[in-house]
């Protein structure tokens, strides 16, 4: 599992990389969307299936509303075709071909880590309560809350509720450095 999480950790950095370096902003926007979805997968690894949700939800809704803004936002077109006509015959042009293959070849491979990480979750249904059974029976004692999911949040899951928190705060930091956002000049 250490192996998968390191390759996993080793594509999320050269997906962050490349984010920096894209001369196109759709470019930048996919590769970090393999950065999320990376995380989504280690976060199923690690036996955080909330954590991945949580990742997911953002993930989904920061790629959705950034290419929308990307499209409206831009008045170009792209000016390189698909395919190019040399002496009356369409032919594949070479760079879309290869981005077609890259492409494909990272959705497997994610795909691939994704159902591999699955077989090591509960199965649907069964809860595991060896904490949970902890912080029904002695969680209003050991935390001195009245609201026992405040004092479960705050006391027992604090990581876990810093975690969750900073993902969302690495979303909007990622949405303004792909979009480029410039403070203004006063």
């Amino acid at each position: 599992m250490e192996a998968i999480i390191a390759v996993l950790l080793i594509l999320m950095i050269a997906g962050s990389i490349y984010t920096l370096h894209a001369r196109d902003l759709l470019s930048a926007i996919v590769s970090y969307g393999i950065v999320g979805f990376a995380l989504v997968i280690i976060f199923l690894f690690l036996k955080a299936p909330d954590l991945a949700i949580v990742q997911l939800v953002v993930e989904i809704i920061t790629l959705i509303i950034m290419i929308a803004v990307i499209r409206n936002s831009s008045k170009e077109d792209l000016q390189e075709r698909t395919t190019v006509k040399v002496e009356g015959v369409h032919y594949i042009n070479l760079r879309s071909a290869l981005y077609l293959l890259v492409t494909g070849i990272l959705c497997i491979g994610l795909f691939y880590y994704f159902v591999k990480s699955i077989p090591g979750l509960e199965p649907f249904g069964v809860h595991t309560t060896r904490m949970a059974t902890t912080y029904i029976e002695q969680g209003a004692e050991l935390t001195g809350s009245a609201n026992l999911v405040t004092g479960i949040l705050f006391d027992f899951r604090g990581y876990d509720t810093l975690g969750e928190a900073t993902i969302l705060l690495t979303a909007v930091i990622g949405i303004l450095t792909i979009l480029r956002i410039k403070g203004k000049k006063v």
